[in-house]
């Protein structure tokens, strides 16, 4: 998953399909999104935490 630092608002997921790569990308017209600590530039994020992360939840 790839973030917008400087703004904040534009997060990108890349996942395989079993097929291929897949792109998604989401930029929030208000606020920014959440993101916890990265311990060694590593976060890990469950099914729940994800979903709360796209719709701009702070789930922290």
């Amino acid at each position: 998953m790839l973030n917008d630092v400087q703004f904040g608002d534009l997060v990108k997921l890349l996942w395989w399909d079993g097929d291929g790569l897949c792109l998604f990308a989401k930029r929030l017209e208000r606020g920014r999104f959440v993101w916890p600590r990265a311990e060694k530039g590593v976060v890990g994020l469950s099914r729940a935490q994800l979903s709360m992360l796209l719709e701009g939840i702070d789930w922290r």
